[in-house]
């Protein structure tokens, strides 16, 4: 299976670097393409707006390219010189990510977890659940 393009389920997380490290181990070796995808709730998507200067009503991939934890990755692609875009969306969180992906035609999708503790370790968050199971091509679960 080639690699050619990778798409990551960008999430506000404390500590990107296992994520990045992940992206970085597949993405250079491989010359894929990664697709940052960023998806709000209705809701969130209403609140960053509030927080942002937009000069028109933005599209949700403009918002997605504002965001922190997007910025944070670029910056590490745009090191490594790994061709990135930056998608958005807004809706449910999970299906989202699923549905930008399938856009995309990824080959392979990465989504970080959270810590948990030692029972909650047995079950992943709804959002990765969801991604896990219902992505079209393999995902590959970093914790965070």
């Amino acid at each position: 299976m080639s690699v050619d393009t990778i798409s990551v389920a960008v999430t506000e997380s404390d500590d990107r670097t296992p994520l990045i490290d992940a992206i970085r181990d597949i993405a250079v070796p491989t010359g894929a393409t990664v697709v940052l995808a960023r998806v709000y709730t209705k809701s969130e998507f209403e609140d960053t707006l509030a927080e942002l200067d937009f000069d028109a009503q933005p599209v949700p991939d403009d918002v997605a390219r504002r965001s922190e934890s997007v910025r944070e990755l670029v910056t590490a692609l745009e090191a490594v010189d790994v061709p990135h875009e930056v998608r958005g969306a807004v809706g449910e969180v999970g299906s989202e990510f699923v549905s930008l992906a399938d856009a995309a035609d990824a080959d392979l999708v990465f989504i970080q977890g959270r810590s948990r503790s030692p029972t909650g370790k047995a079950l992943f968050g709804s959002t990765a659940q969801t991604v896990l199971l219902n992505a079209t091509c393999p995902v590959t679960f970093v914790q965070e």
